[in-house]
């Protein structure tokens, strides 16, 4: 079983930049798949990026690449999402996500958090 609680949303400027961070709760987080999705009011849950447990591989949508970063420090049980040049297209409620094995379908994870809201102004 896998606890996550997102935090670091807000409203930033276009052009901006922000920090998301999922704590996860239990000894098993680094055996771990993570990833980020978004979903903006409206729209289907689409992925963002995801990170292998070990953090050595990393994929990402075509639309956030070169502006999104995704890290983990297991050793802190966090996964992180680093958001720069960020666009009012940004803007949704974003989610991580824990998988045994990484994917970028939302049907390939079961453990979500609660969300954390991200609004970009123009």
């Amino acid at each position: 079983q896998v606890q996550l609680v997102e935090s670091g949303g807000g409203l930033v400027q276009a052009g901006g930049s922000l920090r998301l961070s999922c704590a996860a709760s239990g000894r098993t987080f680094s055996s771990y798949a993570m990833a980020w999705f978004r979903q903006a009011p409206g729209k289907e849950r689409e992925f963002v990026a995801a990170i292998s447990w070990s953090g050595a591989r990393t994929v990402y949508a075509d639309s956030v690449k070169g502006r999104l970063t995704i890290s983990r420090d297991n050793a802190k049980n966090t996964v992180y999402l680093q958001m720069i040049s960020l666009q009012p297209e940004d803007t949704a409620v974003y989610y991580c996500a824990a998988a045994q094995i990484m994917g970028v379908t939302p049907l390939r994870y079961n453990y979500w958090g609660q969300g954390t809201p991200v609004t970009v102004s123009a």
